[in-house]
């Protein structure tokens, strides 16, 4: 069953995954007092499909003031939004998710999944944050960090910091993100997960490590 983005975020909330604060709205006229409720210079309009490719698609929006705000869920509610993943017929836009905007520093990749072949859960993680990982995969799989995880202890916090390492982390943004990825796992194995993907995983100018987008799929 493949869910919403803010949705996915409702759950990663549930495990203290770090996400951005937002809003969801299904009418133009909410999204002012959307973008003023946030207190953030620069908020993200954002349409909720069951698709990737969104901002290419013109389904993404950044929004200086809520006015501008209010324009861009006004243009994107309604629209039939066609991206790489939703084929020719598109998809109707009913929902926009109005999220805080943040200085980013650094995007990276993290996803955990079943691995086919060896029927256990892998973390994948990589520094090329923000690109489809298929592209990643076939153009430069050294930039892949791939960690099996052992189901009877789970994520400890040595392969924690390992994959922190791998994604060359340090200082405040090291010590979030060791955290976050256990929960992350936590997350995945308690929801019953067949596959939960970040991309982008983001760390912000004051070393804040969120999950700027996710998607999840759940058995």
């Amino acid at each position: 069953m493949k869910i919403h983005e803010y949705q996915a975020k409702e759950i990663l909330r549930k495990y203290s995954v770090a996400v951005p604060n937002g809003v969801l709205i299904s009418e133009k006229s909410e999204a002012a007092q959307a973008a003023k409720k946030l207190g953030t210079n620069v908020v993200v309009v954002k349409a909720q499909i069951h698709a990737g490719g969104r901002g290419k698609g013109g389904g993404v929006k950044l929004a200086k003031t809520p006015q501008e705000a209010q324009k861009y869920a006004g243009d994107i509610l309604g629209m039939t939004l066609i991206t790489p993943q939703t084929g020719s017929e598109g998809r109707l836009v009913k929902k926009v998710l109005i999220e805080e905007g943040m200085s980013i520093v650094k995007e990276l990749y993290m996803g955990i999944l079943v691995d086919r072949e060896s029927s256990q859960v892998l973390i994948m993680a990589s520094e090329a944050g923000g690109m489809e990982i298929e592209e990643v995969a076939a153009d430069t799989p050294e930039k892949i960090i791939k960690e099996t995880v052992d189901p009877v202890i789970g994520v400890q916090p040595y392969l924690a910091r390992k994959i922190a390492f791998a994604l060359n982390l340090e200082g405040a943004a090291l010590k979030a993100v060791i955290p976050f990825i256990i929960n992350l796992y936590d997350a995945f194995v308690k929801e019953d997960c067949s596959m939960l993907e970040i991309n982008p995983l983001v760390v912000t100018s004051d070393d804040r490590v969120l999950a700027l987008d996710a998607k999840v799929d759940i058995d």
